[in-house]
């Protein structure tokens, strides 16, 4: 009967060893790199009664006959899986992502830990915080910083250029004035009589019409018949009379003639029919249909007194009077006498181009327009102003085609970009590089430094063409030389891109965007931070910009990582079954997380429930006992 108070006992001490384990992994819920544990059970042996036996003829086999002698705890795991990664802020603090183990050494041995709380001690060397061990890297050896040194300087080699010149052309471009209007030519509005005189009128009867000309205020014209007619003269004399200008004349056949004194659009006639009976305008065979002059664009052989804007014919010897400035600003004033020096727009257009010396003056006869366009591109100070002397007979108002700039004089399109380079003690200069357009399209390349900073040597370097897709074709580098106050000439490579996969510069359409990207000297730095990369570098941020590598911590893989033996304190140390340590870049580990570190992997919900069947476990073996003692009770009383 003390078969099962034997069982009984194996069973309360295997569960009470799975309670132990779970105890262990809730204590540690919150230690950073825990790794938790699991209880493997199995059972004792077993008492046999019968082995059992094999079909014999008409019988059949048998099963073995055993009971069990209880259960024992056969192995206990450390369960390797990934905890989750709560970020500290704090630089030095590592978590790992993935497998691997940070390498620390108790100065005696090498251990491996999945707590990454390290910091600097007075020696610049790098601990666990928590035991003082030191930090070892990828060949084995202590990490200790030299946080006091400065990164010296390095001059700078090469430049590199991105962006877009512009492939748009907008300059050069010479400055254009135009006129603000198309010169017009013009004829006059005319009206002839379809009657000839003398007329026949009742003697004493007044005939009137209304003659509105060029727009006016019509006004009546009134002739009374005298001896029976009235005669052509009568009607035009009358005409020019209320009109106040020579407006009506009579053809040598006796027709009447009304012409307007304006030319073109503006020249019109309209004449308004008298009273019935009375109308002088049947009388003498006006048509009462309105009547406009004809205009167009003008040519060079149109003359002066044909314009549209002309007021009065000009006479021989009549002035007209250019004055204004030069593509220099100096001050031009000349005088066109009409018949003198020309009479047509041709000939006005070429006193103009005689008179700037610095500009060239043509007639569109498309447009209708005059132009004054200077010699050379860039910013000019053209102007023109036309007008006629006072006092003479011709009149135009050259107000209404007065000059203005149609296109402002640029020079050629630039695009500069700065950058600061170093010399080789650290001392950074501001270096302006220029792309200037070409005429052939182009771009020359130009470097320049202050007056007070240094020379140019290279100044004009070979210019860049781009080909129809806005690629450079080839790779294309530019050598620089520069020297620096004091110092040796150096050589500066400008790296523009190319190889025809639109690296670096292009030019496409649209603004331009050029830039120097980046250049690779850089002035003396001292070390303002340290931070650890995903492959466990440990990199030093410097006041110049720079990073450099200063450590790389030895991450350690194994085999079999189940095999380490756990030392206490978060700190394995290899076993015969774990298999050797893997240092270095290639030996698998996971990425290094700075600024974190990794939580315990125990999952608090699982071991409470196993707590629990560990418990019923417990209480079950316990009962088992209970009633096996009764039954020993219950045995002994039979006597």
């Amino acid at each position: 009967m003390s078969r099962a108070l034997l069982a009984a006992v194996s069973g309360l001490r295997a569960n009470q060893a799975w309670i132990d384990v779970i105890g262990s992994n809730l204590a540690n819920s919150n230690t950073s790199g825990f790794k938790s544990s699991r209880a493997l059970f199995s059972n004792l042996l077993s008492q046999t009664f019968s082995p059992g036996s094999a079909p014999n003829g008409a019988l059949g086999g048998t099963n073995p006959n055993q009971i069990g002698l209880g259960a024992q705890v056969a192995r206990i795991d450390r369960l390797h899986t990934q905890g989750s990664i709560a970020f500290t802020g704090r630089a030095l603090d590592l978590a790992l992502s993935g497998a691997g183990y940070f390498t620390v050494s108790d100065g005696q041995q090498q251990l491996y830990t999945r707590n990454g709380s390290f910091g600097l001690d007075a020696n610049s060397s790098l601990v666990d915080l928590r035991s003082g061990f030191q930090v070892l890297d990828s060949f084995g050896q202590d990490i200790t910083l030299d946080t006091g040194a400065t990164l010296p300087p390095q001059a700078t080699s090469e430049v590199n250029f991105s962006g877009n010149l512009p492939a748009e052309v907008t300059g050069p471009l010479a400055e254009v004035l135009e006129t603000g209007a198309s010169i017009e030519q013009g004829t006059s509005a005319s009206l002839d009589g379809s009657l000839t005189g003398p007329f026949a009128a009742p003697d004493g009867e007044t005939f009137t019409l209304e003659l509105a000309l060029d727009g006016q205020t019509p006004q009546q014209i009134s002739v009374t018949s005298s001896g029976g007619v009235i005669t052509a003269q009568d009607i035009a004399a009358e005409i020019n009379l209320e009109l106040g200008e020579d407006v009506a004349s009579v053809a040598p056949g006796g027709g009447l003639t009304l012409t307007s004194n304006e030319t073109g659009l503006a020249s019109t006639i309209l004449v308004t029919a008298g009273p019935s009976g009375n109308d002088l305008a049947a009388l003498a065979g006006f048509s009462t249909s309105l009547v406009q002059g004809e205009q167009d664009p003008a040519s060079g052989a149109t003359d002066l007194n044909d314009l549209v804007a002309n007021q009065s014919d000009y006479e021989v010897g009549d002035v007209i009077r250019a004055s204004g400035t030069d593509a220099e600003g100096n001050p031009v004033d000349a005088s066109f006498t009409y018949g003198v020096d020309g009479t047509t727009v041709d000939d006005l257009v070429s006193f103009l181009d005689g008179v700037f010396p610095d500009a060239t003056a043509s007639f569109d006869a498309d447009s209708g327009e005059l132009h004054l366009t200077a010699d050379t591109p860039g910013e000019a100070q053209l102007s023109l102003v036309l007008s006629d002397s006072n006092g003479q007979a011709g009149a135009t108002q050259w107000s209404t085609v007065a000059f203005g700039v149609e296109t402002e004089g640029t020079g050629p399109d630039q695009v500069t970009t700065s950058t600061q380079v170093f010399d080789a003690v650290g001392i950074g200069h501001l270096v302006s590089f220029q792309f200037e357009r070409q005429a052939d399209g182009s771009w020359a390349v130009s470097a320049s430094l202050p007056d007070d900073d240094g020379t140019v040597l290279s100044a004009d370097l070979a210019p860049l063409q781009f080909d129809s897709e806005g690629n450079l074709p080839g790779s294309v580098n530019i050598d620089v030389q520069l020297q620096f106050d004091g110092q040796p000439p150096s050589s500066v490579s400008l790296v523009l891109g190319g190889d025809e996969d639109f690296s670096g510069l292009t030019e496409f359409g649209g603004d331009a965007s050029l830039i120097a990207a980046s250049q690779d000297g850089f002035g003396v730095g001292e070390l303002a931070g340290l931070t650890v990369d995903a492959g466990g570098n440990v990199l030093g941020a410097y006041t110049n910009g720079q990073t450099q590598t200063l450590a790389t911590l030895g991450l350690a893989t194994f085999a079999n990582e189940s095999g380490l033996v756990d030392e206490g304190n978060s700190f394995f140390r290899q076993s015969q079954n774990s298999g050797e340590a893997r240092l270095g870049t290639n030996s698998g580990a996971g990425q290094v997380v700075g600024g974190a570190l990794e939580a315990s992997n125990v999952e608090t919900a699982e071991e409470f429930v196993r707590l629990i069947q560990a418990q019923r476990g417990f209480q079950a073996n316990a009962r088992i006992i209970s009633i096996q003692d009764q039954l020993l009770e219950e045995a002994v009383n039979i006597v």
